[in-house]
C-alpha cells in the first residue's frame, strides 16, 4: 500500500462518527433522566454547577457549533438558556438538538472538518477536532452528573451503554 493512499483512509466513516456521538448524547439524555427535578437544578459539590447548567452548556455548543461547521457562518456561544425551567424542558431541547444535529451532520463537507475554524470566534481548531470536542466535552459533564446522581443515591445508567 503506498503512503498516498494510507493517508486519505479513514478509521471512522463520517455516518460512524455520527452514530458515537449521538450514542453518547442519548446516555447523557438517560442521565438527565434519572435526576429528580429539584436536585437537577440546585444539587452541586465543591462548587460545581447544578447538573441544569452543564447541559445547558451543552445545548449551547453542540448545535451552534456544527452550525458553524456546516455553513462556515460565525455563531455566538449563548449559555444562559432561561427558558429551559423544567426537566421536561432540558429534554425536549435535549432531544431537538439531537435531530438538528443529524439534519445538519449531513450539510457537513469531509473537507470543512480538515479546515481551520475559529468556533464561536474564539477556539481555533479544524472542524474535526471541534466535533471531538463536543462529544468530549460532553463525557467530561456527564461524569460530574454521575458523580451527583450517586452522590443522592440514585444508580446511574451504565456509562457503556451509549
Amino acid at each position: 500500500m503506498n503512503t498516498t493512499a494510507a493517508n486519505t483512509q479513514s478509521i471512522l466513516s463520517s455516518e460512524e462518527i455520527l452514530t458515537h456521538w449521538q450514542g453518547h448524547r442519548g446516555l447523557t439524555r438517560r442521565v438527565i433522566e434519572a435526576f429528580p427535578e429539584k436536585e437537577l437544578f440546585e444539587f452541586s459539590i465543591g462548587g460545581m454547577r447544578p447538573f441544569s447548567e452543564m447541559t445547558k452548556e451543552l445545548l449551547a455548543i453542540a448545535v451552534p457549533g456544527l452550525t458553524q461547521i456546516a455553513h462556515d457562518k460565525e455563531t455566538e456561544l449563548e449559555e444562559k438558556r432561561d427558558e429551559l425551567k423544567t426537566k421536561q424542558d432540558l429534554l425536549n431541547a435535549w432531544d431537538q438538538s439531537t435531530d438538528e444535529i443529524n439534519a445538519l451532520w449531513k450539510l457537513v463537507k469531509p473537507e470543512r472538518l480538515r479546515e481551520e475554524i475559529n468556533l464561536f470566534g474564539q477556539y481555533n481548531n479544524i472542524g474535526i477536532k471541534s466535533v471531538q470536542y463536543f462529544i468530549d466535552n460532553e463525557i467530561h459533564h456527564r461524569g460530574q452528573g454521575y458523580v451527583y446522581l450517586r452522590a443522592l443515591g440514585i444508580e446511574p445508567p451504565y456509562f457503556w451503554e451509549h
